[in-house]
């Protein structure tokens, strides 16, 4: 069998405040999750999220130290619209997250924004200006 990946891990400082953040994204945990060390949540398509607090990863690694000088990579969420992107941020910012960058039309042509989670991972919005022509 060839290995497939299954899952996303990010560590963070407070659960809760890190599942308040993705729950503006519509992912969904079990109730009592923001009291849990270890939370996993099952993504559309089957893949999953999970995360682990800083203490919980210290106990399998205790060397083990947050990375600095900024987010080793970014998560993308498409979303279905580029108004949805631009709501989606309102939103985001609304409640008090930083926006990184404000949606704005790229040149690869997608509506595109920047936010950080309450652990300073990038996350990004968007989707496709226009609808692609179908196939022939």
């Amino acid at each position: 069998m060839t290995p497939r990946l299954d899952m996303i891990g990010l560590v963070t400082r407070d659960m809760a405040a890190s599942l308040t953040f993705y729950r503006h994204l519509g992912l969904e945990f079990p109730p009592g999750a923001e009291t849990e060390p270890h939370v996993e949540a099952v993504l559309p398509g089957g893949m999953r999220m999970g995360w682990d607090t800083v203490e919980m990863v210290r106990t399998l690694d205790p060397d083990w130290v947050p990375p600095q000088g900024g987010p080793a990579g970014a998560l993308a969420f498409l979303c279905d619209s580029p108004a949805e992107v631009d709501a989606t941020y309102a939103l985001l910012t609304e409640a008090g997250y930083l926006g990184e960058h404000a949606p704005w039309d790229a040149f690869w042509g997608q509506r595109y924004a920047s936010v950080r989670d309450p652990d300073d991972n990038a996350v990004d919005l968007f989707a496709p200006l226009a609808e692609a022509p179908p196939e022939e």
